[in-house]
């Protein structure tokens, strides 16, 4: 294996683990968006089952950009795969500013509420933390496409003749 294919394996692997945090949260929206307040605060603010995507997704995220980006550099002269690992980088690194953006700052509020009422319009946070994690599912799913496409693009069509 070269340096590009074992650079472009891990790419994929950090990514598609981060995409699939992103897609536990898509795919519970539905049913989390049927909670009562009382419900959908003790799972989420103090019970914490996000606990670990915090942390252990804050280090797939980031690493899958970092490699993302490495890798775009690795195939910089490869025109046929370079701007669709270029696309999924951008579209990973947009998914991330999008969260610190929309997804930050609620969490920052409700570590608030470990300590203070509850707003009576809690359900205006819940919203904006639970559709910014389903956008950010959608970018990162297209990312990550692109990502493959990148791969699948370069993948010889007949056999060659040794």
């Amino acid at each position: 294996m070269t340096l590009t294919q074992i650079w472009r394996f891990l790419t994929i692997m950090l990514a598609s683990f981060s995409l699939s945090l992103s897609m536990a949260h898509l795919l519970e929206l539905p049913q989390r968006m049927k909670f009562d307040q009382q419900l959908w605060v003790r799972v989420t603010v103090f019970e914490n089952v996000y606990r670990l995507f915090g942390s252990v997704g804050a280090f797939f995220e980031v690493s899958a950009i970092f490699m993302a980006i490495v890798l775009s550099y690795l195939v910089r002269k490869r025109s046929s795969t370079f701007y669709w690992t270029l696309g999924g980088t951008v579209l990973l690194t947009i998914a991330l500013v999008s969260w610190i953006i929309f997804v930050a700052p609620m969490n920052a509020e409700f570590a608030k509420w470990l300590t203070n009422p509850v707003p009576l319009d809690w359900t205006r946070y819940r919203n904006q933390w639970e559709y910014a994690h389903a956008i950010n599912a959608i970018i990162k799913i297209i990312g990550f496409s692109l990502l493959v496409l990148s791969v699948t693009i370069e993948t010889p069509t007949r056999k060659r003749v040794h």
